[in-house]
């Protein structure tokens, strides 16, 4: 199978048993890859009602057939499972090096079932595969964990692994790659914990195969030009992805104190230029990409010292300004620490800004909180309860479960400024700056997350994402119906990028004319636009298909009352 490796491995750590299956051609062709076709066998093999934390629960990491591949920013893969945050479809994508490294060890992916008695690791060295113990690891951040595991296996390893948030189950806890790359929403961490595996390592010698080698290197080539050359290119090289910063502030979009304005004061001082004149020390990027978004940070002295990659827009807005604070230092600080824990940044700072919310009404007080005043704009309280959510200590205990369900514990009207959709907290960015992207976090499949559409291109930075045919948004601060179709195309095209294995961010820069000769020059298949963007409607819906068996209805595509 061109472009594929033509197996997954299967791992059920209940029996401690490891076997080997082939890829489901007819699946392979109709959901690609990728998060597509993990959905797929996570929709075929889990039972409806199941306990996202139990068991029964599966987690599914797949490659897509441009994975590893010298496709531009290839090094993407996906994974899926029943959230224990939203109790719906559970999806996440990772960049960095892990998934090519998964990929050539002759696997396109990994189906994890059933859970250990006690701690293990998963060990792939191309077709040697098995489960060790885990007892060194186990109660160790993320950083040790890499290091351990490297200093005992070989630094040929790339490790996927969980912080202690995963290991107590924290709700939104995060699946950590190369250390700051991140299966970090829904709370595969937490999935994975309850499985008691710490860490999958990963190493492998296979070659990945395509159909047609000149016609998939001219396509590649093509395709690469344009992104030299793209505006995408010439701003996120430069500033990350906190370039959208003080776009996304101006137009009123920026969520502070959670959510209770769309206008940051001190944007300046948190933006992508605060950033490089700041902290920054470098630039990385992942496997195969022209662009390095990535950014190398460094506090080198005081209390917020660290070190480390990061931190990203995302970061910045849940860290920064949802919880009022507005030192760099200790946002970069609080970033870092999130991902050492092994916890979603987004999750996470939304989370506490509602607490801080909650105790500003009285709604929580004192005595709720361990004699912790949940001040906004407390930097070092904030990392504070960072790590009581990580421990599940005291209030963090509480706190650990997301937005959602600590309203639902506290009610007294905080529903209404609960700021999430489907359970899943909402992305930095103010749907009553732009009204388009409300109708995106509604109908995102897991959730209120900002790329499964990533409206916010044509929206907040006035880029069109030239991987549809329309993107372009005359007014968005008018709602306009005759719009919405351009959510639904951004949905199914950017589905695709997941399912193959592509950063969604070259959707901003190709039209679906220029991925689609990739694919099918890799791949050997007939694929054109037509079946590119069916595919897409394809993958979309069977999620869809998941979340509708699971209970979901339309009631719960709606927008916080806020």
């Amino acid at each position: 199978m061109n472009g594929f490796m033509g197996k997954i491995l299967r791992v059920n750590l209940t029996n401690s048993t490891i076997s080997e299956e082939p890829l489901r051609q007819d699946d392979v062709e109709m959901f690609l890859g990728g998060s597509g076709l993990a959905t797929k066998y996570l929709f075929d093999e889990l039972e409806p009602g199941i306990d996202p934390l139990g068991p029964e629960n599966k987690l599914i990491i797949m490659t897509g057939p441009l994975t590893g591949t010298i496709s531009p920013s290839s090094g993407r893969f996906g994974a899926v499972t029943k959230s224990p945050l939203t109790g719906f479809w559970g999806s996440s994508n990772s960049g960095g090096h892990w998934g090519r490294h998964l990929k050539k060890t002759g696997f396109d992916g990994i189906i994890i079932e059933g859970a250990a008695a006690k701690p293990v690791n998963l060990i792939i060295d191309d077709d040697k595969v098995e489960l060790k113990d885990a007892g060194e690891t186990w109660g160790k951040s993320v950083k040790e964990t890499t290091k351990q595991l490297k200093e005992d296996l070989g630094k040929r390893f790339n490790i996927s692994c969980i912080g202690i948030a995963g290991e107590n189950q924290v709700k939104y806890a995060a699946i950590m790659n190369d250390i700051d790359r991140t299966l970090g929403r829904c709370g595969f961490g937490a999935v994975m914990g309850s499985k008691k595996l710490k860490a999958i390592a990963v190493a492998g010698t296979s070659k990945i195969q395509v159909a047609q080698k000149e016609a998939f290197k001219e396509a590649v080539k093509t395709a690469s030009d344009f992104i030299k050359e793209s505006l995408l290119k010439i701003t996120l090289e430069v500033y990350g992805t906190n370039m959208v910063l003080d776009l996304v502030n101006v137009k009123g979009g920026l969520p502070t104190r959670n959510w209770q304005s769309g206008n940051c004061s001190y944007a300046d001082d948190i933006n992508g230029p605060a950033i490089n004149e700041k902290i920054l020390v470098g630039k990385t990027a992942c496997f195969a990409c022209p662009i390095a978004c990535g950014r190398l940070s460094e506090v080198k002295s005081g209390k917020y010292k660290c070190k480390g990659e990061g931190p990203e827009y995302e970061s910045v807005g849940a860290l920064g300004s949802m919880c009022d604070v507005g030192d760099l230092e200790a946002i970069t600080y609080a970033h870092l620490l999130c991902n050492d824990l092994g916890i979603d940044t987004v999750s996470t700072g939304s989370t506490i800004a509602f607490a801080m919310e909650c105790y500003e009404k009285g709604i929580l007080t004192t005595a709720d909180t361990d004699g912790l005043e949940l001040k906004f704009g407390d930097a070092d309280l904030m990392i504070d309860l960072i790590k009581k959510i990580a421990k599940r200590e005291g209030i963090g205990d509480l706190l650990a479960e997301g937005t959602k369900r600590v309203s639902e514990k506290l009610g007294k009207d905080s529903e209404r400024f609960a700021m999430h959709v489907k359970g899943l907290e909402l992305a930095a960015y103010d749907c009553r700056a732009t009204k388009i992207t409300g109708l995106a976090f509604c109908t995102a499949n897991r959730g209120g997350d900002h790329i499964t559409g990533y409206i916010q291109g044509p929206t907040f930075m006035d880029i069109p994402l030239l991987v549809v045919e329309e993107s372009v948004i005359e007014d968005a601060r008018v709602e306009n119906p005759a719009e919405a179709k351009i959510v639904k195309d951004l949905e199914d095209a950017l589905t695709v990028f997941d399912a193959v294995g592509v950063c969604k961010f070259m959707g901003m820069a190709l039209m679906a004319e220029d991925i689609t000769p990739i694919i099918a020059s890799a791949t050997g298949w007939d694929f054109d636009v037509a079946d590119f963007r069916k595919a897409g409607e394809r993958i979309y819906n069977i999620a869809r298909l998941f979340n509708v068996r699971e209970g979901c209805t339309r009631a719960n595509d709606n927008l916080p009352k806020r």
